[in-house]
């Protein structure tokens, strides 16, 4: 059987994004793209409402090319489970409070038992200053925290 991945919002952003001269961004970019054109085919993929809501901002036109990403993939519920472990990531980690989208991410992808989360968000979801603690209240509440990782960190051998 497959590994799963929760597909976070940055990872379409990327996906459908401008080019740019911003070195960093770039390369970014090109690595989100190879990763979804060599290594996606590897794992059943996964995203949820909060990310159909978010890709659906913006520019209209590379919204729609970012929900069109996302049509056959199956959603993942934000039911009560995902909501309260948000709450606590939010309340017991060093997650701010602007961060509370990025902690149903995160929580979704732990409650349904996902082995990756993969993003671009290095700030509030794939840091490693905080993973430590968000492990903890997962395994507080009966869960394991899936690895939390940039398509770079997936690419394989």
């Amino acid at each position: 059987m497959s590994e799963t991945v929760y597909i976070e919002t940055s990872i379409l952003g990327y996906l459908t994004a401008r080019s740019t001269k911003d070195l960093i961004l770039a390369a970014n970019i090109e690595i989100t793209k190879d990763w979804w054109e060599s290594r996606r085919g590897a794992f059943n993929l996964y995203s949820s409402e909060a990310v159909l809501t978010e890709v659906a901002q913006g520019d209209a036109e590379i919204a729609a090319q970012r929900l069109e990403i996302l049509r056959d993939f199956p959603l993942l519920a934000l039911n009560q489970s995902v909501q309260g472990l948000a709450a606590q990531f939010l309340a017991r980690s060093n997650l701010p409070p602007k961060a509370k989208v990025d902690a149903i991410h995160i929580a979704a992808a732990t409650v349904h038992s996902m082995d990756y989360l993969l993003t671009w968000n290095c700030k509030h979801i794939a840091n490693a200053q905080i993973q430590g603690k968000l492990a903890e209240i997962s395994l507080d509440f009966g869960y394991v925290l899936p690895i939390l990782c940039t398509p770079n960190e997936l690419m394989g051998d």
